[in-house]
Parts: structure tokens; C-alpha cells; sequence
């Protein structure tokens, strides 16, 4: 059984990129819900990364959900594939100290998928969530998912993470996070 639980949590943004988002067939809810998560990790404090594959000529992350993460998270370059394979980024995630990592981002079947199995092959308990990630094909979407579930990661939606980091209507911030989805 797998609760997310906001105190051991870490949220790995992977390559919500300009040409990357504008290629994907369910944009506006990718969109969507990154505002939404950025938005809820900054007001619960949950640590963020931001992973960006190839910015110079994918283009940098979407200008929203910058601006719904501030100035808290950090962004890093990378090439490869699995995003744990940038030492910078494999580091980053080992000294937040979270077991936890929640991930979502495009393309599912490829960057997300590879990260996932690199970081649950690094004994991390790894939460996909699936209404904030993408591929160009919604098929390779699904299958992605499919492939993240078989290599045993949780795959949830944007609201069922929201309400098991709060755990209650008396968490001090609930009126804050329940705005975002209204």
C-alpha cells in the first residue's frame, strides 16, 4: 500500500518543454494539471526538480508552470533518455533525502518510463501521475503507463495525489489546495 505522504515527497518535473507539450495530444491537461502540482508543492513545500531534455532545441520549460513554481525549484539539462542517468540529477534526488518521488511530465513511454525504472531500480518508491504526463500518441501514452505499472511504480491521477498529501479536511492547508481543482 502506497500513500504519498507531502513530508517524504519529492516531485520530479520531466521535460514539460515548449516543443515537447505543443506535440503532445492531451496538451491543456498536461498543462493543467503541472500548474496544479507546482502550485501544490510550493504551498505544501514539497521539494521540486525539473528536468529539460535537449533546451536549446526543445525549448525550456512552459512559462506556466514556471510561474506557478517560483523561485524553488531547481532545473537541469539533460540528454539522456532516464534523467537519473545526469549525475546532477541522480544527486539532486539522493540529497533531498525523500523516499518518494512523484513524476509526471512527457513523453510517458520514453523520458518518464526510463526515469521511473532507473529510479525504482535505485529503491524509490516511484508515483506516476497520469493526467499530468503525455506522448504525441495516446497509445503511446497508455502503454507507457502499461510499462510503468508492469515495472511496479504507482500511476494516480493529479486530485488522488493532491488529497493523500493533505490526508485530512483539518490539514492547515486544505482550503489552499482544494481552491486549485475548483
Amino acid at each position: 500500500m502506497n500513500i504519498l505522504n507531502e513530508k517524504n515527497s519529492l516531485i520530479l518535473i520531466i521535460d514539460i518543454q515548449e516543443k515537447l507539450i505543443n506535440a503532445s495530444f492531451n496538451k491543456a491537461e498536461i498543462e493543467k494539471n503541472a500548474v496544479i502540482l507546482a502550485k501544490a508543492a510550493q504551498i505544501l513545500g514539497i521539494p521540486t526538480l525539473v528536468t529539460e531534455q535537449y533546451p536549446k532545441g526543445l525549448g525550456s520549460t512552459i512559462q506556466q508552470v514556471k510561474d506557478a513554481l517560483g523561485e524553488r525549484a531547481a532545473y537541469i539539462e539533460k540528454t539522456s533518455f532516464s534523467a537519473i542517468e545526469n549525475p546532477a540529477i541522480a544527486s539532486t534526488i539522493d540529497k533531498a533525502g525523500k523516499k518518494q518521488i512523484v513524476i509526471f511530465g512527457i513523453e510517458t513511454h520514453i523520458c518518464v518510463n526510463q526515469t521511473v525504472t532507473a529510479l525504482i531500480s535505485k529503491g524509490y518508491d516511484v508515483t506516476v501521475i497520469s493526467d499530468a504526463s503525455g506522448s504525441r500518441a495516446e497509445r503511446q501514452h497508455l502503454a507507457g503507463l502499461e510499462r510503468i505499472k508492469e515495472n511496479n511504480a504507482h500511476v494516480i491521477t493529479t486530485e488522488i495525489a493532491l488529497f493523500e498529501w493533505l490526508k485530512s479536511s483539518r490539514h492547515i492547508k486544505f482550503k489552499e489546495i482544494q481552491n486549485l481543482i475548483k
